[in-house]
């Protein structure tokens, strides 16, 4: 790539966080970019996602999870055919990924919505089977040496934990056992840090091995992945994807690889990226300092107006 052909825009499908039919609901119904993308996917299915999500009480159930694949697919539409945004490279840190995916013509948007809705059931299955009580939660304001000290606990009882996630300096997503929730939040808090929220079930830790090679076994050879149009960042280590077998590892990456941002926006830079649209449901991604004070920000998505935001100087 010579640097005339050097990318200036990525699009970026945020990772879902908690997300509930009040808040997001509204949006499903009343933005034309996401009836339309609705119908598609209860055309895939076979069934009301909107009625599905709107009767859910699980932040994270297949409904909510269609739910906020539509809105972030519509919320790229809208980018694309109202804003005039051009991407060059795309990104989709976590959950994501599905969004990216059918962005960059590697599975058509009715495929995509199956295989998502497929990979909730299993995910499903087998965090009933196995590791029940995990969970993964995410805090920030924590010095590394600190957060040290409070996993070396956790080795010296013998306690499992996993990294889910490196998302900024001192910003981490760690897997762990329900029961040890509390105390880690307690720990936390004693050195400075701020607890945000955490995902039932867990995600991204290596311990779930397992979970990886059903769907790679069982799921994913249902479904034919082309090239990608667009050239994909992995959300693991920043790795440039082009081929479908890399971005058909890139998905399964994501059950037993932890996230890092740091890796994604470093890769960003050095391919010329100057500013990010950020298309979905976010709370956290366009909010990263890493992300700030790198690129000039787009947020596109439910409850939000589209704004552009300079970087911030450092």
């Amino acid at each position: 790539m010579t640097a005339s052909e050097q990318p200036t825009t990525a699009i970026v499908f945020p990772g879902m966080g908690p997300s509930s039919f009040s808040e997001v609901g509204k949006f499903l119904v009343l933005d034309p970019f996401a009836r339309k993308r609705l119908a598609e996917a209860d055309e895939a299915l076979g069934y009301s996602v909107f009625d599905r999500f709107r009767e859910s009480e699980d932040s994270y159930s297949e409904a909510t999870q269609i739910a906020f694949l539509v809105n972030s697919m519509a919320s790229a539409d809208r980018a694309v055919e109202e804003l005039g945004i051009a991407p060059d490279i795309c990104v989709g840190p976590s959950f994501g990924q599905k969004a990216a995916t059918a962005f960059v013509g590697s599975l058509p948007f009715p495929e995509l919505v199956r295989l998502t809705a497929e990979m909730a059931r299993y995910e499903i299955a087998y965090f009933t089977e196995e590791y029940q009580d995990a969970v993964t939660h995410t805090f920030f304001r924590t010095p590394q040496d600190k957060l040290a000290e409070i996993l070396a606990e956790f080795d010296e009882r013998g306690e499992w934990y996993d990294y889910s996630g490196y998302l900024d300096e001192g910003f981490c997503m760690i897997s762990l056992r329900e029961k040890e929730l509390e105390g880690l939040k307690q720990r936390v808090s004693q050195i400075g840090g701020y607890s945000m929220y955490t995902m039932v079930p867990a995600v991204h830790a290596p311990a779930f091995k397992e979970l990886r090679r059903r769907v790679e076994e069982d799921v994913l050879p249902k479904y034919e992945l082309a090239d990608p149009r667009l050239p994909v960042v992995t959300d693991q280590d920043g790795t440039v994807v082009r081929t479908a077998d890399e971005l058909r590892s890139m998905l399964l990456d994501t059950f037993d690889r932890p996230i890092h941002w740091p890796k994604v926006v470093a890769t960003l830079k050095e391919t010329g990226v100057a500013k990010v649209c950020i298309s979905g449901p976010d709370n956290l991604f366009h909010r990263l300092e890493c992300t700030k004070s790198n690129f000039e920000v787009v947020t596109v998505g439910p409850g939000k107006r589209p704004r552009d935001r300079a970087p911030r100087k450092r």
